[in-house]
């Protein structure tokens, strides 16, 4: 898991994707995230919400935060992040505090809500003051339904921020427990309670999530060795590395492999040609940059490939390396 600063400025990515694990991260955009399909578990701070179709969840700039699926059923939500200035007259709020509960469920939520983040989902990236007015409407409508309290009640303390950027920076290597507190000048005790009450995983799985998700993103985005990806992102042996896999994913790293690619270039074959991509320094931009005859169906296509967690420009170069154009 990678901590991730992500300076949105006047950028403005809104999706609809399907859900999955998104390492803990914080960034200094509002985030809006509303359940279309399924159930997801957004943490923030030291507490983990439930939320069901319907219910939306709202994360303020500089919280860290993180999405899991324990579902095995598909799992999609509407994904907005805008800048604080777009909050208009509820920015200092934005900005200074954070809801103490940042989920208003579905029973208590108007269908204005609704149809406004709906309209921002499908608007043109060229119209920012239009997204701007249904933005301040769905915070018009909800802000008032949420207790806000200090960003400091929210969990996110120095300790938490020093966790993940280390683990970020040093997953590759080897160190236990004890090495890590002894860093970051804390008790083993300390950081593990750090680990299970923030994350919701004990130490040896976050650093093991840490380790395939950048493995999976060389499994997709390169030829090397399995072998040579295994020892890169950290582990021992191939055997610690292939029963950790196979215990997330439930397929071998082989089999993983094999399944991207087959979809990516269905994905391509079926979507996108090169052309028609604007390659983007972000998955999140590369999002925004597809032009085709049918919005709505390639706004399915783009959201799948954005789940493989990779740079527009390895994508690009992938369709030239294994698609017939």
């Amino acid at each position: 898991m990678h901590l991730t600063f992500k300076e949105t400025k006047e950028e403005v990515y809104a999706a609809q994707r399907v859900s999955k694990h998104v390492s803990p991260h914080l960034h200094n955009a509002l985030e809006i995230v509303c359940v279309t399909e399924g159930t997801l578990e957004m943490g923030v701070g030291q507490e983990l919400y439930h939320m069901e179709k319907g219910d939306i969840g709202f994360v303020f700039s500089d919280i860290i935060h993180h999405y899991q699926v324990f579902s095995e059923k598909t799992s999609r939500a509407d994904y907005i992040l805008v800048p604080s200035s777009f909050a208009g007259v509820f920015k200092d709020k934005i900005q200074g505090y954070a809801p103490k509960y940042p989920v208003i469920r579905a029973g208590q939520i108007e269908p204005d809500v609704y149809n406004a983040i709906q309209a921002i989902i499908q608007m043109e990236e060229n119209e920012p003051m239009i997204v701007q007015a249904y933005v301040q409407i769905v915070l018009a409508r909800c802000i008032g339904k949420m207790e806000l309290v200090e960003k400091s009640c929210v969990g996110s303390d120095d300790l938490i921020y020093r966790t993940v950027s280390y683990i970020s920076g040093n997953f590759r290597r080897q160190f236990s427990l004890e090495d890590m507190a002894r860093d970051l000048g804390v008790s083993k005790y300390v950081l593990s309670r750090v680990f299970s009450k923030t994350f919701h995983r004990n130490f040896n799985q976050y650093l093991n999530d840490a380790r395939l998700s950048y493995a999976c993103t060389r499994l997709v985005n390169t030829s090397d060795t399995i072998l040579n990806i295994c020892l890169d992102s950290g582990f021992e042996s191939q055997r610690t590395f292939n029963r950790a896999f196979k215990e997330r994913y439930r397929m071998s790293p082989s089999e993983y492999r094999k399944k991207w690619r087959e979809h990516l270039t269905e994905c391509l074959k079926n979507a996108i040609k090169p052309h028609q991509v604007n390659i983007g320094k972000t998955k999140d931009e590369m999002g925004k940059g597809i032009e085709v005859g049918n919005e709505k169906v390639m706004q399915e296509k783009a959201a799948d490939i954005l789940q493989l967690e990779e740079e527009g420009e390895n994508l690009f170069n992938f369709w030239h390396q294994n698609v017939e154009v």
